[in-house]
């Protein structure tokens, strides 16, 4: 099972995006890919900003910005902002990712499915910007 091999260490900015609360990362982090061992780690660097979880307002009660997946939306964040880290993934597997590192957290299969199919069908906007 892949794994997050760093906490997350967050300050929270007074800027928002969109309406949404924003954070810089503090220090870098990191999840694994895959099995552990894989050798395939995301490094989220320090100084990054994100906006966690990108849900519309209205639907904050079911997933909050700052939710049980705040760590897989960082990831997921970085991802897209970096276009696949340059191109080594994907839209698809940054979706995917986000997918299993919401597994990693424990959050439920039935809400994994639905915030995976938001961002297949609303993120590809996001991508590289």
């Amino acid at each position: 099972m892949s794994s997050f091999t760093a906490p997350l260490d967050v300050q929270i900015l007074d800027a928002e995006r969109e309406g949404r609360v924003t954070a810089r990362l503090l220090s870098s982090f990191s999840y694994e890919v895959g099995q552990p061992g894989s050798g395939e780690v995301i490094d989220v660097p320090g100084g990054f900003v994100t906006d966690f979880a990108s849900v519309p307002w209205g639907l904050w009660n079911l997933e909050p910005p700052l939710g049980d997946g705040g760590k897989a939306a960082v990831v997921h964040d970085y991802l897209y902002a970096t276009k696949g880290l340059g191109g080594r993934y994907t839209r698809a597997q940054a979706d995917g990712i986000f997918r299993q590192a919401l597994g990693v957290l424990g959050v439920p299969a039935w809400k994994r499915t639905l915030l995976w199919a938001a961002v297949r069908l609303g993120g590809a906007g996001g991508w590289g910007s």
